[in-house]
């Protein structure tokens, strides 16, 4: 009794302190006067193409969807929703119904709810207005079901954050992002490409209808940008003047309250910077709260740079002396040399592992293509081939990615991956083309003569037995979880799958250790230090189990 009286009390505070100051985000409303605020009226031709005027989603063949719109910005948000309705409605409750899986208890959610009000009380004074009203377009099409965590407007802007938040306050990558650019003697025909994996994982149905957004806005540069329905900020894209935007989150403190997302930086740049130093000057003046490289390309420059931004640093990343540039998730730039939180990150977590990965393949691939960069996109092994197990983190495939995307910036060309992960075909784009058509007669715009075939990796066993171990694997979880036991021979079968992934052998040793078998426990943690470990807490953990195991033999 005393004890849930105590949690009342807490939450009576807590409840009061996030109260405070939320009042005006939570009534505000973004700029609406002197829009057409009419719904769009929207035609469906089949479950594959719908239409409104000279706007329209269709889906090709490798299951894109692609999405026409143009406008002023609320035009822009209503066309996007209205047009994609069903998409908008799975995303939200594909990543609604991952919260209620990582915290089922209804008193937390509510306590999570409140929480996140006050967080993003001032959300809305770093958000553009023009991003501002397009999100209150969009977010007419959502789903009521979920207003109980908040109005649809705030939801929707919410959800804009939602990467950042998720970042800052767990410091989760979620994204274990890789993005490499060649230009000069390092490319094939002398000009810039740029490649990126885009390693967000919120689970299968997430990843499961990407969109290609060609947007022709009444300001800026028309622009195209690889996203997900209700999404309108920027985390892989390029503009009609050939350049091209991509993110990779960096390690970052805990700040105490939301400013401006990512990806609504990202989103800016895209949609108005035609140089580099337009983009930096763009990305100097919005003040965020995660930490974040965006890697810029530019035709005009002919050349790739990197903006290393942070709340308290900015920093541009430049290589004068060479004609490449690779990225995962640290920072390379002057500012932050002697940041302790970077540091940590490059001598604990996987990325530096991946940034010599990338150095490695550019000597071995020499003079760069788009086949010859998705190549290294797809790419499964370890530093000097090694066998670190299909899933492993510090691979460049991860074979968990939301996307895969290569910019070819001075021809305006792009390729966009088609699942599953990178291995499906590399979708081809011509924006020159596509931006120059007078009129829209709702066809696809992929221009499949350009396309890069999808990985034979598909095809293998191999292959087969990682998609049957993503299914073990989630067995093995539940099993350690709510300590039911396994069939004497699933652990072997398992470990069959996926030999050479150090994970199998840790959640065998989870396994037996929780059911009390701490032999069987000890030599399945012995052999997973004998893998590749994704990081030095990973390796930690296993090394914390075995001394627990120690103890208990005493």
């Amino acid at each position: 009794m005393i004890r849930k009286f105590q949690i009342a009390v807490l939450f009576g505070v807590l409840f009061t302190l996030f109260s405070c100051g939320i009042s005006k985000s939570i009534h505000h409303v973004p700029q609406l006067e002197g829009y057409n605020q009419e719904k769009p009226v929207v035609v469906k031709y089949s479950d594959t193409l719908f239409s409104s005027g000279p706007n329209y989603l269709i889906k090709n063949k490798q299951q894109l969807w692609e999405l026409h719109i143009a406008g002023d910005p609320l035009q822009r948000g209503l066309l996007a929703g209205s047009l994609s309705e069903h998409l908008v409605k799975k995303q939200e409750r594909v990543f609604f119904s991952k919260i209620q899986d990582i915290i089922p208890s209804k008193f937390k959610q509510q306590l999570l709810r409140q929480f996140l009000k006050w967080y993003n009380r001032k959300l809305y004074l770093h958000v553009p207005e023009e991003y501002q009203t397009e999100i209150y377009g969009i977010s007419q099409y959502t789903s009521p079901q979920f207003n109980a965590i908040a109005p649809q407007y705030l939801r929707t802007l919410y959800l804009h954050g939602a990467h950042d938040i998720g970042h800052a306050l767990q410091d989760l990558a979620l994204v274990g992002c890789s993005s490499v650019a060649v230009w000069g003697d390092k490319s094939e025909d002398g000009t810039l490409i740029i490649g990126r994996n885009f390693d967000f994982y919120a689970g299968d149905a997430f990843a499961e209808d990407k969109v290609v957004a060609f947007v022709t806005p009444e300001q800026g540069h028309p622009f195209m940008t690889v996203t997900w329905g209700g999404m309108i900020g920027t985390v892989s894209g390029m503009n009609k003047e050939g350049l091209t935007v991509t993110i990779n989150a960096g390690k970052s403190e805990i700040p105490l309250v939301a400013k401006t997302p990512i990806s609504i930086v990202a989103r800016e740049i895209l949609q108005y910077a035609s140089t580099i130093e337009e983009a930096v000057t763009i990305a100097k003046k919005r003040p965020v709260f995660v930490s974040e490289s965006i890697m810029v390309g530019s035709a005009n420059d002919k050349k790739a740079v990197l903006i290393e931004v942070s709340p308290e640093k900015f920093g541009v990343f430049d290589v004068p002396n060479t004609n490449q540039l690779v990225c995962s998730n640290h920072f390379q730039s002057e500012p932050y040399q002697s940041d302790e939180r970077n540091k940590e990150q490059i001598l604990e977590s996987h990325s530096k592992y991946r940034f010599d990965r990338m150095q490695e393949l550019l000597v071995e691939k020499n003079k760069m293509n788009p086949t010859k960069m998705a190549e290294i996109l797809r790419n499964k092994e370890g530093l000097k081939e090694a066998k670190i197990g299909l899933g492993n983190e510090k691979s460049l495939n991860q074979l968990l990615a939301h996307h895969s995307v290569i910019f070819k910036p001075e021809s305006k060309m792009a390729w966009v991956s088609s699942n599953p992960y990178q291995l499906g075909e590399f979708v081809a784009y011509d924006l020159t083309e596509i931006f120059a058509k007078k009129e829209n007669n709702y066809v696809v715009s992929a221009s499949d003569e350009m396309n890069i075939p999808k990985d034979e990796f598909l095809t293998t066993e191999v292959y087969a037995n990682y998609e049957k171990f993503r299914i073990q694997d989630r067995i093995i979880d539940e099993a350690i979880e709510k300590k039911t036991k396994l069939t004497s021979d699933f652990v072997t079968d398992y470990q069959y799958l996926n030999p050479n992934y150090w994970v199998v052998y840790y959640k065998a040793g989870k396994y037996y250790y929780e059911n009390g078998w701490y032999k069987a426990a000890e030599a399945e943690f012995q052999k997973a230090l004998t893998k590749e470990i994704t990081t030095v807490p990973d390796r930690l953990q296993i090394e914390k189990y075995l001394e627990k195991i120690k103890r208990k033999r005493k």
